[in-house]
């Protein structure tokens, strides 16, 4: 019986993630033999973006399906890897770029459009998946179980009213397959051609029924992981490169002080470059009498001498063929990941029309991030007087001759150990039950979900910085070095120079660092409900669709920092408690109406309409709406459009989270080189910048404080499409869809940035008097020492382009072909930092991370017992400058785009008679390097592969 019922159930609820074999595009080949149509009764099947059983496939708004099959035919180890390369997603957070931030290594999360990861909704089987970042309803793909998956379904255009507000750029769906029968092994190992960089995976799956065919249980399980890399273990990446005053530019200001450009590049690109400011031996400068400034750097030995500074260009501390920091070594292209998850679900026929169901998993996952070591550069560098115990003669001869007792030493401190994080993420979730058949036409179903993410989070070699300066201040008592500090040395304090490579002592580093625990735990706890009814009533062009449901969510999300860090006392960022929480009891409701059938130019025509009302304990009540048309022209043309409204409530840290300590990379406004405007010169003048102003400070990162905001309102989106689908009665096997897609954000909720802050604190026609240089300090030098942002609902978000797909399946050569096409234009993506000033936005449309034309080409070949596969991805030509940024300076840089990107990906594959099929491929066929001098680790370049050429193997066996 459970072969009758839940197979059935199976075909409705997972139909469309099975099309991919088909017409491999979302939609099914329409029917044309008239007899057969009047014989059979077309299935009614769910399809992702709606809860209305259909008959057919049709999907009434634009869905792009990937087959579980697809997924798994790559040498990829994570399934978000190969997502993150479709064109509608950003690979925001790859695990090539997911250590760039506190406490995110390992996390692989999806962004369609670009548009931010809070804005995607992962869901499994369309149900909601807890979050695996804190604070954020980000759903790591790492935590769902890949042995069980069917299909991806990725759906743009009026999917909040149907799952959820926060739908608002489309939801990412993972149909589960549904009974599980016998014993699937699968195993993958992989390795790089000119890395160390190696993965593998292992899966094993077991189902069965019992109580006669009743019942269905299966088990699966997985282990995989990959080693990490560095951007000097690859040739391509670990020359050093630096972007640098170009001497021959003769950019001028005119007499109204206005900059003319003379098209020659204002910075070049040179290799073996670096920063000659700072250095793992310790170096630091003098001023003699002439005022020139001199540079000097310590030897191994501790003795010192002056610093080869090869070719300076004009500009603090870049130099190349020099002595210099190279930050390339402390560059991670990959992380070292591994995962472990264990499933189970079950399936139980109660009655001939009710059937229970329950489903667990279990997920622990552990990255691991290298950085840069501890460092001393600027307010920061480490005073050293002329007592210490370690310095040398030549040192104290030095400073003898300079008249100082003092020196100021920039220190980058790789013999006190790279600093380390080590993130386990596990996550559990629970999903049970009942869905059923009432009467002919109802169906319901009944579930709850509790999912729960905890991240243990250790922060190894973090430097406590009273300690590390007890230690080098170091002085002689009775002919012993020792800390200066009595107190110090009676609590075990242990001296150490800092005067040369490898110059910091065993002893000294357990004195002054420490490793630094912090966990986090993410709670979701769902209940939901649907019934639906596919035939409510019959209108003259057909019957009447209608679903109605109601859910109850509650979010949680505490965060607990380590307490002594917390202080400030240590080099990591003083991070603080956070714990937030709200839930929301939604009402949503379906029609489908069927408008017109059997005309000229309609063969149907169908209405759909859908609506949400959320009642939230943060921002009160959130109304989400949809309206489309579905039009069959004929039994070849259909057209179909969608037109959506949404709210987005804030999540819990963009509400509740605390003001914490950060780091910006900013470019200083009142610097001689940026000061263009003459309001700009006038307002830096009046903070007293000085017109010749020269800033060292922004040559690294400033520090900054960013938080939540309790007063936040809710984001409002509008959103629509309009798509042709075409399947021609002449060419079967061929489909067509061309879709174009708009969305809108207002009210946005949004850090403003730092470099914004900076900017229109002095671009204020008004005066430095303003909001915004009250976010900014400076010191007596005029630095910049610290920036403070908070969310605000101050930005406005704007995409749209055009989706497109062609599927053609055929059989030749005695065998069977598979093709598809998929492919997006996006022709605009705008981001307002302030929706007030609608006249300044930035557009990203062709700039880095988001090409206007992005398309994946597949070409697979099965015949008898070999199949052979062939992908391309392609990535247009993309500018490193917006359009706004070259209107001020049409010639900022010797790079200026990065070209057309192919990269291509072929496997060979074989079935034995015993049942064991062996796959060998090899990703990136013809090494395509990186563009430029990127080393694909950014989140905008995280698109482009960093791994090269890379071979694998996968071997799988079912019986």
């Amino acid at each position: 019986m459970l072969q009758n019922f839940s197979r059935k159930r199976l075909w409705q609820v997972s139909q469309l993630g099975l099309l991919g074999t088909g017409a491999l595009l979302g939609v099914a080949h329409a029917e044309t033999d008239t007899l057969a149509m009047a014989e059979v009764t077309p299935e009614r099947i769910q399809v992702t973006g709606s809860r209305i059983l259909r008959e057919g496939a049709i999907a009434p708004s634009p869905v792009t399906v990937i087959s579980g099959q697809e997924l798994v035919e790559t040498g990829a180890m994570n399934i978000g890897e190969v997502l993150n390369a479709l064109p509608s997603l950003a690979a925001t957070f790859s695990l090539a770029n997911s250590g760039r931030s506190i406490g995110t290594a390992g996390l692989n999360l999806l962004d369609l459009r670009g548009m931010g990861t809070a804005r995607t909704l992962v869901l499994v089987d369309g149900r909601r998946h807890v979050s695996s970042s804190a604070g954020s309803a980000a759903v790591d793909t790492n935590a769902i179980p890949t042995a069980w998956i069917d299909s991806v379904e990725i759906i743009t255009g009026g999917a909040s009213a149907v799952y959820g507000a926060d739908a608002v750029t489309g939801v990412v769906n993972f149909r589960l397959k549904r009974d599980i029968e016998g014993f699937d092994l699968h195993a993958s190992v992989g390795r790089a051609e000119d890395s160390p960089y190696r993965n593998h995976k292992l899966t094993a799956s077991y189902g069965s029924y019992f109580a006669q065919d009743r019942g269905n249980f299966a088990l699966s399980a997985e282990v995989s992981g990959q080693n990490g890399i560095n951007a000097t273990q690859r040739r391509q990446t670990r020359t050093s490169f630096m972007a640098v005053r170009n001497p021959e530019d003769g950019d001028y200001r005119d007499d109204d002080g206005q900059w003319v450009h003379d098209g020659i590049p204002d910075t070049i690109t040179v290799a073996n470059a670096g920063w000659y400011d700072s250095s793992t031996a310790g170096n630091f400068y003098l001023v003699s009498d002439s005022g020139t400034v001199d540079w000097f750097i310590f030897n191994p030995d501790g003795s010192v001498r002056p610093q080869d500074l090869g070719t300076t260009y004009g500009q603090w501390g870049r130099c190349s063929d020099c002595e210099f920091l190279d930050l390339r070594r402390y560059n991670d292209l990959q992380p070292a990941f591994n995962r472990f998850n264990v499933n189970s679900k079950l399936n139980f026929e109660l009655t001939p029309d009710t059937l229970l169901f329950a489903q667990a998993s279990f997920v622990r996952n552990r990255g691991n991030s290298e950085g840069q070591p501890s460092f001393f550069e600027y307010d920061s560098a480490l005073m050293v007087g002329r007592d210490n115990a370690y310095l040398d003669p030549s040192l104290v001869s030095l400073m003898d001759n300079y008249g100082i007792d003092q020196i100021a030493v920039h220190r980058f401190q790789e013999d006190a150990g790279r600093r380390l994080e080590n993130n386990r993420r596990t996550t559990a979730r629970f999903v049970a039950g009942v869905e059923g058949i009432l009467g002919l036409d109802w169906n319901y179903e009944l579930y709850g979900v509790f999912g729960e993410t905890k991240l243990e989070q250790v922060n190894r070699n973090n430097l406590i910085r009273t300690n590390f300066a007890q230690s080098i201040d170091a002085i002689v008592v009775d002919g012993e070095i020792v800390c200066r500090d009595e107190l110090a040395r009676a609590n075990g304090c242990v001296p150490t120079s800092i005067f040369g490579d490898n110059a910091i002592n065993e002893q000294a580093r357990h004195w002054f660092n420490t490793n630094s625990y912090s966990n986090s735990t993410i709670r979701q706890t769902v209940f939901s409900g649907h019934l639906n009814n596919s035939g409510l009533f019959e209108l003259p062009a057909g019957f009447v669709g209608v679903s109605l449901g109601a859910e109850y969510r509650k979010e949680e999300s505490e965060s607990t920092p380590d307490s002594f860090a917390a202080t400030g006392a240590t080099f990591l960022n003083a991070l603080q408690y956070e714990k937030g929480n709200f839930d929301v009891q939604e009402a949503f409701a379906e029609l489908s109406i069927p408008v017109l059938a059997d005309l000229p130019l309609i063969q149907d025509l169908v209405l759909d309409l859908a609506v949400r009302v959320a009642d939230y304990s943060t921002i009160g009540t959130a109304v989400s709406w949809k309206t489309g048309l579905d039009w069959h022209l004929n039994p070849e043309l259909r057209a179909r459009a969608t037109y959506s409204e949404a709210l987005r409530a804030p999540n819990i840290g963009e509400l509740f989270g605390p003001q914490n300590q950060t780091f910006f990379r900013v470019t200083d406004p009142c610097s001689v080189h940026e000061a263009q405007s003459e309001t700009r010169r006038v307002n830096c003048a009046a903070l007293g910048v000085p017109a010749d102003f020269d800033p060292q400070a922004t040559a690294s990162s400033i520090e900054g404080l960013s938080g939540g905001n309790p007063e936040l309102r809710e984001e409002k989106s509008t959103s629509y499409t309009l798509g042709l689908v075409y399947q021609p009665d002449w060419l079967p096997g061929f489909s067509a869809t061309l879709d174009y897609w708009s969305i809108e954000i207002d009210d946005a909720i949004s850090s403003v940035s730092a470099q914004n802050i900076l900017n229109k604190c002095v671009d204020a026609e008004l005066g430095v008097n303003n909001q915004f240089c009250e976010l900014v300090e400076r010191n007596e030098q005029h630095e910049l020492v610290l920036i403070t942002s908070i969310t605000q609902n101050v930005a406005a978000l704007t995409a749209e382009g055009v989706d497109f797909e062609l599927g053609y399946d055929f059989d030749a050569l005695g065998g069977r072909f598979n093709t598809k096409l998929i492919g997006t234009y996006l022709d605009s993506r705008k981001t307002f930092s302030f929706q007030d000033s609608p006249e300044e936005f930035d557009q990203f449309a062709g700039t880095l991370g988001y090409a206007r034309w992005q398309s994946n080409l597949s070409i697979s070949y099965r015949y008898d017992v070999w199949s052979l596969g062939w992908k391309t991805r392609y990535l247009d030509r993309v500018s490193l400058f917006r359009q706004q940024e070259l209107a001020v300076n049409p010639d900022p840089s010797d790079i200026m785009h990065y070209g057309s990107y192919f990269v291509t990906d072929v496997r060979l594959g074989y079935q034995f008679a015993s049942g064991v099929q062996l796959t060998l491929g090899v990703d990136n066929v013809f090494d395509r390097n990186l563009p430029g001098v990127t080393t694909g680790t950014t989140g905008t370049t995280g698109l482009y592969n960093n791994i090269g050429r890379f071979y694998y193997s996968n071997v799988s066996y079912r019986f």
